[in-house]
């Protein structure tokens, strides 16, 4: 269930003023509001884009959370290759990868 949270947190970055000042500010604080796991919270601590994607993030989501990181586009698109590298495959959501890969 906690991919669920870490997608509410980064809907509400990439919607809500007040949480992208909160974000800015204090973003430990910001992240106890959230049922995140460990894991989750060094990668926003750390702004671990890869890792994000590998924990199952979607992209629509993750894409807008780079921009507001300063990220630019190809810039993103190498955090996530890293994050497969460094985390191994993508493990839920979405873009969760199988073993039985066609």
């Amino acid at each position: 269930m906690t991919l669920y949270y870490t997608q509410k947190l980064l809907y509400s970055l990439n919607r809500d003023p007040s949480v992208q000042a909160h974000f800015a500010t204090d973003l430990p604080g910001l992240l106890s509001g959230f049922d995140l796991t460990d894991e989750e919270r060094s990668a926003f601590l750390t702004r671990d884009v890869g890792l994000l994607y590998v924990l199952g993030v979607n992209g629509q989501l993750l894409m807008h959370y780079a921009a507001l990181i300063g990220l630019a586009w190809d810039d993103y698109l190498e955090a996530m290759r890293e994050g497969l590298r460094r985390h191994g495959p993508v493990r839920a959501g979405i873009y969760a990868m199988s073993a039985a890969t066609p």
